[in-house]
């Protein structure tokens, strides 16, 4: 092992040691500088906190690298719905930010009907078409000039929790790997729709087991990053704050995962006596989100940082900062 290590070394191979950030800082500084191949990473959180908006931002983050090729598996979006996020991300152009620019969803939709109502051509890359219409609207065009950077190496696929098994994504993961030299990071929307049929889960607990112990075998037999969001139980979303163990199947997740990060409301999860020291500062705390570290193998773990959310335009600033205010934690109010 160590003569083989030491020819790719050698050759100036080096994938093995450099981590690939997620562009979100301070994460990467926590994480070690990034994600890394053979390491499944999980992000739970409750419903509508940002999770599908985090995880696709750091795959664009990733496949805007000249060497590096995104495989995003989502079960809950088609890939046109994951493009037309991409573009309101872009327009305001994380990490400048700048809202000034930014476009919604629905002016994006506004801005197509519109000018295809105008335009009655239908030839391909031509007036009428979708992406003349994107290329000459003065608030789309440095949207999809931003997108051309990185969308030949930024694969969507929408899976079916019907037939896309954990066997299917590891066929396509491989062929990919093939084909862009093993430089692949493989994303999952979201772990408990993966199809695990035929082996027949007892319950919900075994299928997620199932699940997570056959994507820690794609991160490791393929030598990817795995990257996939957890969905909570019912207690976790009754919870005021999602820890690790309110994820479903948390046992197995937590056993298999490398790093788990779970992800809250910043607003939601203040101590009392913030709220109750200052309702109206505490209010701006709304738009901002706290990612947890909860577990990490490979560093400190428990370490609270939090990135205000921009979700109209689908986008987090990535430039974050540890939490300076005192937050709830259920274990030990319930203790």
């Amino acid at each position: 092992v160590l003569n083989e290590a030491n020819e790719r070394v050698v050759r100036g191979d080096l994938v093995d040691y450099v981590p690939m950030p997620t562009g979100f800082d301070p994460l990467d500084g926590f994480i070690g500088g990034g994600l890394r191949k053979t390491e499944l990473v999980l992000l739970g959180g409750p419903q509508g906190v940002g999770k599908t908006i985090a995880t696709l931002q750091i795959a664009r983050n990733i496949a805007m690298r000249p060497d590096q090729y995104v495989f995003y598996l989502s079960y809950e979006h088609t890939e046109t719905h994951l493009m037309h996020r991409l573009l309101c991300l872009e327009s305001i152009n994380p990490p400048e930010i700048d809202l000034s620019r930014g476009i919604k969803l629905r002016d994006l939709y506004q801005i197509i009907v519109a000018q295809r109502a105008k335009e009655f051509m239908g030839k391909d890359g031509g007036p009428g078409s979708l992406q003349a219409i994107l290329r000459e609207h003065p608030k789309t065009a440095p949207s999809l000039a931003r997108l051309a950077r990185y969308s030949d190496r930024m694969i969507l696929v929408k899976a079916s929790p019907a037939v896309t098994t954990l066997r299917s994504i590891k066929e396509m993961t491989a062929r990919l790997c093939d084909a862009t030299g093993g430089n692949v990071v493989l994303f999952v929307d979201y772990l408990q729709k993966i199809a695990v049929h035929p082996e027949r889960p007892r319950d919900e607990n075994d299928k997620v087991t199932i699940i997570v112990e056959g994507l820690k075998d794609i991160a490791m037999s393929l030598d990817v990053p795995v990257w996939s969001i957890v969905a909570a139980d019912r207690e976790g979303l009754k919870s005021k704050r999602i820890h690790l163990f309110h994820l479903r199947g948390s046992s197995a997740l937590d056993y298999e995962s490398d790093i788990a990060l779970i992800m809250n409301n910043k607003y939601q999860i203040m101590s009392k006596d913030h709220v109750a020291f200052n309702p109206y500062t505490a209010k701006q705390f709304r738009d901002w989100v706290v990612f947890t570290i909860e577990k990490n193998r490979a560093g400190r773990a428990m370490q609270d940082m939090e990135f205000q959310l921009h979700g109209q335009h689908f986008a987090f600033n990535p430039r974050g900062q540890k939490v300076q205010q005192q937050l709830i934690d259920d274990k030990v109010i319930e203790s």
